[in-house]
This record gives C-alpha cells, structure tokens and sequence, in this order.
C-alpha cells in the first residue's frame, strides 16, 4: 500500500542509486565528416536540405546545419555544391560574414518544380534521421536489464511513502526484472504510485534520436512529452555507459558529438484508458507521409505503463495478444504503408495496471508472460494511522487520534466502508476546504470530519 504526499519530491535522490545504477553520459557517436559516414544517400539529403531551403524562404549554410543537425563540412556543403550544380538553388548574398556557412541560399524556379516532386514523397524538414540499423544498435547498447536496483535503492525511492516491507522486496525483483509486471487491487492503493516510483529508479541516460530512416521513410521518435532531455553538465564526466563511438567525457577539443542523437533520461511512457490498439503501430501521417513512433518504440530503454488496463476502447484480449510475441522475444514488429516489416527491438520495462479483476481480463497463457504479478491491497488500520500522519504534517493541520478513532467508527466501521490510501490525502483536503470557508483553523474535529466525510463519500446501500 501506498500514498503519494505532493508536496514531497518523488524523484529518488542520485546518492541512493547503487555504484553500477550511477548517472553516466552515454558514449555519443562522432560527428560524420562525409555524406557517407551520416549513413543516408546523396538523393535523401539534397531532398531534405531542399524541402528546408523551400519552407524557410531564405536560409545560410550556418541555419542549415543547425536545422539539420548535420556539419556544414564534409556534408551540408557537398550537399549544397550539388543543388548549385543542377541549379535548384542559388546564392543570394551573404549574413554577417563572408564565409560559406554565412551564404544565403534560396529556391530557383527549376527548383521549386523538383521541391514539389520531393513533397509528394514526404514533408518533412527537420533534423536528419539516423539509419535503422544504427537506432537497433543503439538500442541494444544501453538496455535496461544491465541496472541493478538493491534493497537501499528501494527504500530510498519510497522512503517518503508508507509502504510495508513485504511489498518493496516484492518491487524490487520486479524492477530488477526489467521486463513485465502486472499491479492489480482496489482503486486507490497506488499502483500508479508504484510504477512512477519504479521509474524515478530507472537511473542512468539513454540516447535518442530525432528520427530515424528506413528505406527513404521517415519514423519520428523523439517526444517531447514522453522524453526528457538533459544537458553535459546534468550528468557531469562519468565514464560512458557504452563504448560507442568516441566519449564525450573523454573528447578531445577536436571532438564533435552527432547531433542527430538527444542525451534523455530513461524514458516513462504512461498512458490510460485513451489507449487504441492504433498507437502501437506505426501511424502514418497521410499529409506529410511521415511515420510517428508507436509508444512502445518510443519506451524503449525505460518504463511503459498501461494504466487503467481493461478499460481502453479496445477488447482486452486484443491489446494483450499485441504483447505476445514482444514479451516473449523481445522484439516488436511493425509495418511500413509498402507493407515492409520493421524488426524493433523491445526493450522496456512494461507495467499493466488495473483495479478490475485480473481473472476477468487475461488468461493463464498470458499471465505465464508477465513475469511478475503483485496485489496491492487496501492498508491495514495501522498503515491507515501513518498515513494520516504523514498527510496532517504535509498538510499542516493537526493530526489526532481521537479524530481518526471518529473517523473509522462513523464513517467506514459502521457502514462497511473498505480503508484505501488515497482517502486520507482527499479527506485532509477536504478538511482544508471545509475550514477555509467557515474561516476557522483546519483540525480533525469531529464537525470537520463528519462534513469532510459528507462532502467526499458517495452514501453506500
């Protein structure tokens, strides 16, 4: 059982994470100096710079480099010398300087022809994807299942939570696992709590790339929403979690990271009841003809919980033979508009959570492929009394035990109201609500209780 105080951080503290879980910057690989080391055609990169040059109106070299995350030297400028050469754009003048990168390039009329030809293939003008085979090995050099989470850890990432003993050394395996879990229970008990403190233990970074490439098709990956990005100085100058290429912490002043990659922290990928078995495939963008990532794909190296599991639009037993082979491969696989098939690798942590009975949502054959399944029961009256402890202290009120004896012989003994971590927190809110508007200090007092219990409890029977 559990119960999250918001005005406590949530975040494991870096210092309780073990000596093999330490934050460390992944290997970055170098900066391609040729078209060839970027590992994309000449035809796919003269495409992108051109729909570029065609959607900025008037851009230099320096803009495009940044735009693209690619050098100007050794490929934005050969890439350039071709589009000059079959005079699809030209030079206009120059910004701020007299150096190639400050030329300002636009689209000629024979260009504007060949940029619409380009369009009908796709739209996008961003920065420069990374070949497939780069993401998979990327993907299978930073893998979660190389984190060790110890009992310290644990208790550390929960310390803030009331939580018995039994139930974190039943956590940490699960997370140690780095590859299923089921939480299921009455509504109100934390399961959610659960999973996002499994994912505030997820130490370490992950790199992530903009996009990537497959056949000239464009699969977006990076999120805003589901990936954080963090900085150099974030992570400080650990060793590289991988040696892939050359160590930013140990480059030389000659040394270049690819900018097509972000350094993220381990993905936490959360959805709920809004979850349609179209998100798991690859969507396709029918305007831009742009591939958006599944969440799945976007989780890899991290968390994805499906909360509020068996209440999606979706038949449960659909999204779970979605799961099948994933779970047991270790690989997902996913199909282009041509109806090519894309082998991705699987690589996260996937908690199902749900406050339905599990027997009325899946059957023995899949609960054989979820390597761990915990029951999160309601609190016990002892647990019940800390965490109305904890939550009076957050919350400033003063915590009695004459109140909370009032409480559960009136409002929950007497009609058979089951205990849930969850109520405490709503209750003193309530309390808090009641007090600020008779203008009197907040208090467990019998009145306070009994109209908080009046204004939050649906009448039972």
């Amino acid at each position: 059982m559990s119960f999250r105080l918001h005005e406590v951080s949530t975040a494991a503290p870096s210092a309780s994470v073990s000596p093999r879980t330490d934050p460390k910057m992944p290997a970055i690989p170098p900066q391609p100096s040729s078209i060839a080391e970027t590992g994309l055609s000449m035809g796919f990169l003269t495409d992108l710079v051109l729909k570029v040059i065609y959607f900025t109106g008037a851009i230099t070299g320096q803009r495009l480099e940044e735009t693209t995350k690619l050098p100007f030297l050794g490929v934005i400028d050969k890439v350039l010398e071709f589009l000059k050469l079959e005079e699809y754009v030209d030079i206009i003048g120059a910004e701020g300087g007299f150096s190639e990168r400050s030329f300002q390039y636009i689209i000629t009329t024979k260009g504007r022809v060949k940029v619409h030809e380009v369009l009908d293939r796709n739209q996008y003008a961003g920065p420069a994807p990374v070949p497939l085979a780069q993401y998979v090995e990327m993907v299978n050099r930073q893998q979660i299942g190389d984190m060790v989470i110890d009992q310290a850890t644990i208790r550390k990432a929960f310390e803030h939570l009331v939580v018995s003993e039994r139930m974190l050394d039943r956590l940490g395996p699960a997370a140690n696992s780095a590859r299923s879990l089921f939480l299921y229970g009455p509504p109100g008990n934390g399961k959610t709590t659960f999973a996002e403190g499994i994912a505030n233990m997820l130490g370490g970074y992950v790199l992530i790339p903009y996009s990537v490439e497959v056949d000239g098709q464009i699969i977006k990956v990076f999120d805003p929403l589901n990936h954080e990005v963090v900085q150099q100085h974030e992570v400080g100058h650990a060793e590289p979690a991988a040696p892939f290429g050359s160590p930013l912490a140990q480059a030389t002043p000659t040394y270049f990271p690819d900018a097509r990659w972000l350094v993220c922290k381990r993905p936490r990928v959360m959805v709920g009841g809004e979850l349609i078995l179209e998100q798991l495939e690859l969507i396709f963008d029918p305007v831009s003809k742009v591939y958006e990532a599944p969440f799945q794909m976007k989780a890899n190296g991290g968390l994805f919980l499906i909360d509020d599991f068996g209440r999606q639009k979706c038949r449960p037993q659909d999204l779970l033979n979605r799961w099948i082979v994933p779970l047991e491969k270790k690989v997902d696989f996913l199909a282009l508009q041509t109806g090519k098939k894309l082998q991705i690798p699987f690589d996260v942590l996937i908690v199902f959570s749900t406050n339905l009975n599990p027997r009325d949502l899946v059957d023995d054959a899949f609960l054989r492929r979820i390597r761990h399944k915990i029951e999160v029961g309601n609190p016990s009256p002892a647990e019940f009394r800390a965490i109305f402890q904890l939550v009076c202290k957050a919350k400033q009120i003063p915590y009695s035990d004459e109140g909370l004896r009032h409480l559960l012989q009136e409002h929950y003994m007497k009609v058979g109201r089951e205990l849930r971590a969850c109520h405490p927190r709503d209750i003193c809110d309530q309390i808090l609500d009641e007090a600020k508007y008779r203008n009197i200090p907040p208090s467990m007092s019998r009145e306070l209780i009994d109209r908080a219990c009046e204004a939050y409890f649906v009448k039972l029977g």
